[in-house]
């Protein structure tokens, strides 16, 4: 019954209560409580051992609003129990379901946008300034956007030891040209020029079906305390992932990929500070790195599935002129993988992907004016 209900009829009964023959005459006050909408009367609370208290106050009336609060104190009254009520009604109205899918929300959305291997302060890409060579500035932005990626990456990632210059064990060529300390520009073309040798080898041992000896001469030379190879570790951490010419060991791959993302981090960011607008000379192994690393986060191949992280390492290595990130992270936007949907974003690099050379069949839907540039939402 509503609390209005009850109060009438408590009014009702207090308007029939017999007035005892020898009280005295004395005045009576009504006690209201008014606002813009609602009235409300106050009743004055009895006291224990008031004999001749009221009888509308007596905790044994026989009337039915003294036989609902029969069992609560004297001194609470129905008009201050409709008023407690009113304030629960409205704290109930403040964790009202919109409040808590609200909240919820906001607390998805908060852990949505973290990952261990993503930085939290991860800067945001400027577009091209006036007047200046814009797309050198961006494609570095990104380039030094891989680098930081590739350093959380290496905070939250084991990885093998931090390599320290000297020949590599097992690799007989090599045994008699002597790199300890710092080599000079003879013996650094030399070095190069017999890891690109070795790892050409390399590869052709890996299509001749030779996996084995293949996978061999990857680890030799990505050895982090001999060669410490950038594009040998990636390709030993693939053959490792994917047990070629070895047992398969997704851990260890992991590894490795984030030792090449590291150890060509370093490079780039020192020709990036250098003032070289494009990178280095290890930007390649980098871009690759990243990219296997978000197929990584993508699949929970070594690591727990990330999906933050696969879409922003997807995008780096898009943005660095990847076609085939540029298809994953288009797939990205295009299912809400790590980030909210995006029709248009996805569009965007579904075109740069055929614009490279890969194109997928049935992405006809791309090139509808709807998803031009000057189409689309303001420029992020």
């Amino acid at each position: 019954m509503p609390f209005k209900d009850l109060l009438k009829k408590k009014d009702k009964a207090e308007a029939h209560t017999p007035v005892e023959e020898d009280r005295p005459d004395t005045p009576k006050f009504t006690f209201m409580r008014t606002d813009t909408t609602t009235q409300e009367i106050i009743t004055p609370p009895s006291f224990y051992g008031d004999d001749k208290a009221p009888s509308y106050l007596d905790g044994n009336t026989d009337s039915r609003t003294g036989k609902l609060f029969k069992a609560r104190p004297r001194s609470t009254s129905v008009a201050s129990t409709g008023s407690a009520s009113s304030r629960t009604s409205q704290r109930s109205k403040q964790d009202s379901p919109k409040t808590k899918r609200l909240s919820q929300r906001l607390h998805l959305r908060r852990s949505e946008i973290s990952s261990a291997s993503v930085p939290d302060d991860l800067p945001e890409i400027q577009g091209p300034d006036e007047g200046q060579d814009g797309g050198a500035g961006v494609e570095s932005q990104w380039e030094k956007r891989a680098t930081i990626l590739a350093r959380k990456n290496e905070e939250t990632q084991s990885r093998p030891t931090t390599p320290v210059p000297r020949s590599p064990a097992g690799l007989e060529s090599f045994h008699d040209m002597n790199i300890s300390g710092s080599p000079g520009k003879e013996k650094s073309v030399a070095l190069t020029k017999y890891a690109d040798d070795n790892i050409q080898e390399a590869i052709r041992l890996h299509e001749a079906g030779e996996l084995e000896t293949s996978t061999r001469m990857f680890g030799r030379l990505a050895d982090p305390n001999g060669e410490n190879n950038a594009l040998s570790q990636v390709l030993y951490g693939l053959a490792l992932r994917h047990g070629w010419g070895c047992n398969p060991d997704p851990g260890e791959a992991v590894k490795y990929l984030s030792a090449a993302a590291s150890n060509a981090a370093s490079i780039e960011d020192l020709a990036l500070r250098a003032g070289l607008k494009k990178g280095g000379a290890a930007k390649g192994e980098l871009v690759l790195a990243i990219f296997e690393l978000a197929n990584c986060f993508r699949h929970g191949w070594g690591v727990q599935v990330d999906k933050i992280a696969a879409k922003q390492y997807y995008e780096t290595a898009a943005n660095l002129g990847d076609t085939d990130a540029m298809n994953e992270v288009a797939w990205c936007y295009l299912e809400g993988f790590g980030c909210k949907k995006d029709k248009f974003a996805a569009a965007k690099y579904y075109r740069l992907a055929e614009e490279g050379g890969s194109k997928t069949l049935g992405n006809s839907w791309i090139w509808k004016d709807k998803y031009n540039p000057s189409n689309g939402p303001a420029k992020k």
